[in-house]
């Protein structure tokens, strides 16, 4: 479970070790990948600038590139390196952003917005990682994302996602008005991830919406085009 998921149960202790941690490494981490020892974090308004992170542009689709030879990445939804000191990154506004890391041997940071899960971009990630890092074990962590509280989404997303995930889409929904529900993007993820294989003692969640929390985080659906961006960011271990 992951930090915030212990918040959710009432541990004041555990949110006041979050938020002297925050402060003091400017990031928000799992401890899944903490334990493994791979630097990364995930981004908040007040995360510095993190400089020499490699990412694509951006273009909710299912294309995953290595950034390892230094050239431009292009447009893609995922990158993933197996060179230590090589950062990758993705940035967000309400999508997931999900960091993975293969054995310490390879990590890939992958943009997850309805269209990309529905294109399969998590896979997709995952197949690349596992052509980079053979026999690796895959640890994954999913970011802030906009929650099933505040994501309403319309039939022709509904049957997207449906096409992809079959039945499990219907465990991810929430009632909403007529031809309408609410959407947990985060859970979707999550079967994306079991579906590719991810054992589900590895894979973690830190659990906070993006929308509702205006303090924290960047929204999309709650400020519109002057919405900034979160960054997302993952390394190969230093060997």
């Amino acid at each position: 479970m992951s930090k915030l998921g212990k918040e959710g149960m009432g541990d004041r202790s555990a949110s006041a070790q979050r938020a002297a941690g925050e402060r003091s490494i400017g990031w928000l981490q799992h401890e899944l990948l903490a334990r493994a020892g791979v630097p990364h974090g995930f981004g908040t308004r007040t995360s510095p600038a993190r400089e020499g992170v490699r990412r694509p542009v951006q273009v909710h689709g299912d294309r995953v590139v290595s950034a390892d030879a230094g050239l431009p990445l292009g447009e893609a939804d995922a990158s993933l390196s197996a060179r230590p000191g090589v950062a990758v990154g993705v940035v967000t506004a309400d999508c997931v952003p999900v960091l993975v890391a293969a054995g310490g041997r390879a990590v890939a940071a992958v943009h997850a917005g309805w269209r990309g899960l529905a294109r399969g971009v998590i896979p997709r990630a995952l197949e690349a990682l596992a052509e980079a890092a053979p026999g690796a074990e895959l640890v994954a962590a999913i970011g802030p994302a906009i929650g099933p509280c505040c994501y309403e989404v319309d039939a022709p997303v509904l049957d997207a996602l449906r096409a992809r995930f079959g039945a499990a889409t219907e465990g991810a929904l929430r009632p909403a008005r007529p031809g309408h529900a609410l959407l947990d993007l985060v859970a979707l993820a999550r079967q994306a991830l079991l579906g590719a294989g991810v054992p589900p003692g590895a894979i973690g969640a830190v659990g906070a919406c993006t929308r509702c929390d205006a303090e924290r985080f960047h929204s999309f659906r709650r400020d519109g085009a002057r919405a900034g961006r979160l960054l997302s960011w993952i390394e190969v271990p230093a060997r």
